[in-house]
């Protein structure tokens, strides 16, 4: 789904944010509690190498940077620990569990983005980003993650948790100001204390890194132009006040010599929205090549 530049039609945020409508009723019965569970099902089964540890349907599909692979292959032969550093982004309404962690191969750090897509209680769809240096992922911090933020995992009051709907609209306008180059523009009510994670690295908000002090001010904060940016939603933890976004930033998004095929960074990006604004951004992206697809969407 392309984004557009003008604040969101509800005809566009209920197809983007609520998802096929079969697969609610499929997934009612797993809740946030049974999603948290099948996600450290899954995590485990990685560290032990056993993709039957994990409750796999029997069509279960399964693609790690956007590469479809058989289940078992990837992560789950390489993959010795799970460090502490773990965000579920939970979403019953569609059965869908994902995750951001931190795990390691022999000892060195490698980020993990997921997406498990549940039906009757067993994963169905795994999509997975695996990032493992600077090189593939343009910015690699994961020793900066040692424990998930409180920022973006502690449930907002219930007196601030937004619809559905809003929290989607409000999360694609992120998106929208990165197409047209500002967050002005697109209209992103950022928090005074909002701040923007990437590959474990502070690039927005108090204490960025990113040319102190202009990126301080989440929405004033210089950016790129990228026109060519596509991205759908993946999850609306309604509960946790959280949007999870998968994106393509597009062509520009990751120069690289001249004589290299093209490449843009794509990305599983966590937005905590409650009480009519955005109060954090947590993103792990990797550079795959241009026109990349979404997993199984």
């Amino acid at each position: 789904m392309r984004i557009v530049t003008t604040v969101f039609a509800a005809s566009l945020l209920a197809a983007a944010a609520l998802g096929p409508e079969p697969l609610v009723a499929q997934s009612a019965a797993c809740d946030r509690a049974c999603l948290a569970d099948v996600m450290t099902a899954y995590l485990g089964s990685l560290v032990a190498h056993d993709a039957k540890a994990a409750p796999l349907a029997a069509n279960a599909r399964f693609t790690e940077d956007a590469r479809e692979l058989p289940i078992g292959d990837g992560l789950w032969k390489t993959a010795t620990k799970l460090r502490p550093f773990r965000t579920d982004f939970l979403d019953p309404q569609t059965g869908t569990a994902a995750v951001h962690a931190v795990v390691e191969e022999n000892g060195a750090p490698v980020l993990l983005a997921a997406r498990l897509r549940v039906a009757n209680r067993r994963i169905t769809e795994i999509e997975t980003i695996v990032v493992r240096s600077q090189q593939e992922g343009a910015l690699f911090a994961p020793d900066a993650l040692t424990q998930a933020t409180p920022a973006m995992t502690t449930p907002p009051p219930a007196a601030q948790r937004m619809a559905r709907e809003a929290m989607a609209e409000m999360a694609l306008r992120y998106p929208a100001g990165l197409r047209v180059g500002s967050f002005e523009k697109s209209d992103v009510p950022f928090a005074p204390l909002a701040y923007r994670f990437e590959n474990g690295v502070r690039m927005a908000g108090p204490g960025c890194t990113f040319r102190p002090p202009s990126c301080e001010s989440m929405r004033s904060q210089q950016l790129p132009t990228l026109a060519g940016i596509v991205a759908h939603v993946v999850a609306v933890d309604e509960e946790n006040g959280t949007v999870l976004l998968w994106m393509d930033f597009g062509p520009g998004s990751l120069p690289g010599p001249a004589n290299a095929a093209p490449r843009s960074l794509v990305t599983f990006e966590a937005f905590k929205v409650y009480g009519g604004q955005v109060h954090a951004v947590e993103a792990m992206f990797e550079g795959m090549p241009n026109g990349t697809a979404s997993g199984w969407r």
